[in-house]
């Protein structure tokens, strides 16, 4: 039985508040926050990128599309392929997702490179269907991360986008509980679906090697600068002393809450209280989060982000190593009622003299919808 009406915050609350606050959304992150992390082709700049983030700004999709779109990849699946796909909805199959190129043994569902061209695109179409439209976020960043993979696999063997694994928790309906479940190396996506409405959007974890590249045909990809610029920008408005109170004394290699590390939220709250800062510091502050949050279609995004501007005043910041974020271990987190978003860098595994980015996104009462303990 779901637990989710106890919750603090309820999938009606997201959509009463994302209502007041859609209108506004895009006016107030333009000043604040340019969705930075867009493939660019030759020498295109920051002003493109915010262009093409407005071209793209539109109604996003229902979870009848959704529904829509993993019915039609179904149909284009045979008997033994739609057993790999839908799966019961348990705690262990949800939580069967791992930052690391582990293929099925530390996943379910079906592996893209088993998947037939007309099979491939379906299967995309539904990952499209529930993902934002943003430039360099939701659905645009997926494809990106696909990218840097088989980047990788020129160098080193393991990667490759035909690693990645698709699976439906239970069956995809606008009247059950059912969770998309996706990922592969450097990302977990996993959105919980209840009653035709988006209940959790997380947990989502999204790292990326190396954080930027080149393609054969002159395209730039990097495809977390937008979640890297929000961090940044975020410490670099904080005064010396404000620094000082958000220092943690801890150190780290890796995110905290990473895979296998379900509600294991810290039970008390480190950093600097964001309810102390100036207005221009907060909106910082939800800027920052926003790349995570655009994870999720748009309506159901803008209405998390209307929750956690509410919840601005009981959020904390805080960072480890330097704030410069270029270092192995240089940490910056983002700790709410709700939100948790953690960034730290790390050292290359294939391309040992560069770092790059891990992250996850978390939310304390939300994670799988809501619909386990931990």
């Amino acid at each position: 039985m779901s637990e989710i009406n106890t919750h603090r915050r309820t999938k009606s609350k997201w959509k009463r508040a994302g209502v007041a606050l859609a209108a506004g959304t895009a006016l107030l992150f333009g000043a604040v926050y340019v969705n930075a992390n867009a493939a660019t082709t030759g020498d295109s700049s920051a002003g493109a990128s915010a262009d093409a983030t407005a071209s793209t700004t539109a109604a996003s999709s229902s979870v009848s599309d959704v529904v829509t779109a993993a019915d039609a990849f179904l149909d284009t699946l045979d008997s033994d392929q739609q057993s790999s796909v839908l799966l019961d909805f348990t705690q262990a199959n949800a939580t069967a997702w791992s930052n690391l190129p582990c293929g099925s043994t530390c996943r379910v569902g079906i592996e893209f490179s088993s998947l037939s061209d007309e099979q491939l695109t379906a299967a995309k179409a539904v990952i499209e269907a529930a993902a934002g439209t943003g430039s360099g976020t939701g659905y645009d960043q997926i494809s990106q991360i696909l990218k840097a993979d088989d980047y990788l696999g020129e160098t080193a063997s393991g990667y490759g986008s035909g690693n990645y694994y698709l699976a439906f928790l239970g069956t995809p309906s606008a009247t059950g509980t059912w969770q998309l479940h996706f990922g592969g190396h450097h990302l977990a996506l996993n959105l919980t679906y209840k009653d035709g409405e988006v209940e959790g959007t997380t947990p989502f974890f999204v790292g990326v090697e190396p954080t930027s590249w080149t393609g054969d045909d002159g395209t730039s990809y990097a495809p977390l600068s937008g979640m890297y610029d929000g961090m940044k920008a975020m410490v670099d408005s904080l005064t010396d002393d404000e620094l000082t109170e958000a220092k943690l004394s801890e150190s780290f290699s890796d995110v905290l809450l990473g895979p296998d590390d379900d509600g294991a939220f810290p039970t008390t709250k480190e950093g600097l209280k964001v309810g102390e800062l100036s207005d221009d510091q907060q909106a910082l502050v939800l800027a920052a989060m926003k790349p995570w949050v655009d994870v999720a279609d748009d309506t159901t995004a803008a209405s998390v982000l209307s929750t956690y501007k509410s919840e601005l005043d009981d959020t904390y910041i805080s960072y480890s190593g330097s704030t410069d974020l270029s270092a192995q271990g240089d940490y910056v987190r983002i700790d709410g009622p709700g939100v948790w978003i953690e960034f730290v860098c790390q050292d290359g595994v294939v391309y040992t003299s560069k770092i790059h980015y891990h992250t996850v996104y978390r939310d304390h009462t939300t994670d799988y919808g809501g619909e386990f303990s931990f």
